[in-house]
């Protein structure tokens, strides 16, 4: 015989569904131990993607596949050896620094993986066979942004030069009209 909802034996208050759920939300576990759990695992994954992120924005990930080409270059130009020391890697130029564009650029990049993986180019003939290419796809890039990446280190309003004047008017007039960076300065890191 079926049992009625509103016999007082089989019914439960909703404190006790909440408790029932709480502790027991499944056969073994109760819901404070899933959610340690989740949180645990939570924790872990986020620190295995910083990991992640940060390895495959080093110089030495990106010359690992490029070593006979755009690392060669790179390490050639001023962007790697200048009187000031520093070094511009190749994150800086080319990974946006905000969160949602440096994962799209993330995503878009694993093409450029599977091109070096599946030999597409993998040799230094290969490579510059497919560079114009790969160039008018970085300079649209760069374009859409703004060129932001050249400018997180090059402040507009600080390029100067003591011996020629004009250099701060002629970047100021530049940027006021559209242009951007590499309009006038293609070529710094790589040929």
């Amino acid at each position: 015989m079926a049992e009625s909802p509103t016999n007082p034996a089989t019914r439960t208050g909703f404190w006790s569904r909440v408790r029932g759920l709480l502790f027991t939300p499944s056969a073994r576990f109760s819901l404070i131990t899933l959610l340690a759990a989740g949180f645990v695992i939570g924790i872990a994954f986020l620190f295995g993607f910083d990991y992640a992120l940060h390895v495959t924005s080093s110089n030495e990930f990106c010359s690992g596949c490029h070593a006979n080409d755009a690392a060669k270059e790179w390490r050639a130009s001023v962007h790697h050896n200048n009187r000031a020391g520093f070094i511009a890697g190749c994150a800086d130029c080319h990974l946006p620094r905000e969160f949602w564009p440096k994962m799209l650029r993330k995503a878009k990049s694993v093409k450029e993986m599977w091109g070096q993986f599946t030999g597409v180019i993998d040799t230094p003939e290969k490579y510059a066979a497919h560079r114009q290419a790969m160039d008018e796809s970085e300079w649209s890039r760069l374009r859409a942004s703004g060129a932001q990446e050249c400018r997180n280190c090059h402040h507009p309003d600080s390029m100067a030069s003591k011996d020629k004047s004009y250099v701060n008017d002629m970047h100021s007039s530049a940027l006021r009209s559209g242009q951007i960076c590499i309009d006038c300065h293609k070529g710094v890191a790589h040929r």
